[in-house]
């Protein structure tokens, strides 16, 4: 009967731990900022930062009309305990191999990081061979050469950034850091020209400069879902600018689009979900990211 009794009480006191700690997992795992604020309109998107990491808020939202969900990340150029990175791919051995961006985040210690670069195959299998269709630049040394075509987001060694054409992107002894995307959409707070008669829906990846280039937004929106039906070109210039950039750059999404944040459990996850293939949840590999580090 006492053994009886003691077993019980330790089956109880199992449950208990387990129970105490599936709950503190289920509040550590969540976003700081649980549910979307919704926005009838692109027009009226508004940004209610929430604190994610020194120097860096999250911010995330629902448009009704129409219907597109994103995430974004401000980052603070000027925190002190912030800094860039960036990646031509899982560059262990001399050709850069793919790997998916909550990897390329997990593998470095980041709290954030998003794809950014063009490439040549898709696939959700890392550890690939792959060619980046762009610059990137990682603490000056060069990983990736020029693409003629495409735009850059560029962090100079003397504290400024830019968002330009690749070839215009100076002498690579000046770049600290640098990630090639697709085409700038966002010029002087307005939507570039080529993005007026642009008409397609997909999912984005984007970057956006403040106007006195303190602030870096990062920028995701989900599509190829029944209530996210993606963005144009446009319509992502336009959220860019909302949530405070000056200058914006359109980087390689559709399926490739990840958002990677590190939680407070310290598990890394996508914010958003990815479609590879048509398959929702699956995240492709991919090349060049551009991550955030926060020295403790």
């Amino acid at each position: 009967m006492e053994l009886r009794k003691k077993t019980s009480q330790v089956k109880l006191r199992g449950f208990l731990f387990l129970l105490i700690f599936f709950l503190c997992a289920c509040a550590f795992s969540q976003p700081r900022q649980e549910s979307a604020v919704i926005f009838p309109s692109i027009e009226n998107v508004r940004p209610q930062w929430q604190p994610f990491a020194d120097g860096v808020g999250y911010f995330h939202g629902k448009i009704s009309q129409p219907q597109i969900e994103f995430w974004a990340l401000m980052i603070d150029l000027q925190s002190p305990n912030t800094r860039i990175v960036t990646s031509a791919g899982n560059s262990f051995f001399d050709s850069p191999l793919s790997m998916r961006v909550s990897s390329f985040v997990r593998d470095n210690n980041l709290i954030a990081g998003i794809n950014a670069v063009p490439f040549d195959i898709a696939s959700s299998l890392e550890h690939q061979p792959i060619k980046n269709m762009g610059l990137v630049v990682s603490d000056g040394r060069l990983l990736s050469g020029v693409n003629r075509s495409y735009d850059a987001i560029i962090f100079y060694k003397n504290g400024t950034a830019a968002i330009c054409r690749q070839t215009e992107a100076g002498p690579i002894e000046t770049i600290e850091n640098a990630v090639g995307g697709f085409h700038q959409i966002l010029a002087d707070g307005n939507p570039a020209q080529r993005t007026q008669s642009l008409t397609e829906r997909h999912p984005r990846s984007a970057a956006g400069l403040s106007a006195n280039t303190r602030y870096l937004y990062l920028l995701v929106i989900d599509g190829r879902r029944s209530d996210s039906a993606g963005a144009t070109e446009k319509e992502t210039s336009l959220i860019l600018a909302n949530l405070g950039s000056w200058s914006g750059i359109n980087f390689d999404g559709g399926g490739s689009t990840a958002l990677a944040l590190r939680y407070p459990d310290g598990g890394v996850r996508t914010a958003n979900l990815p479609v590879h293939n048509g398959i929702p949840g699956r995240e492709r590999a991919v090349a060049g990211c551009l991550g955030i580090a926060v020295i403790r």
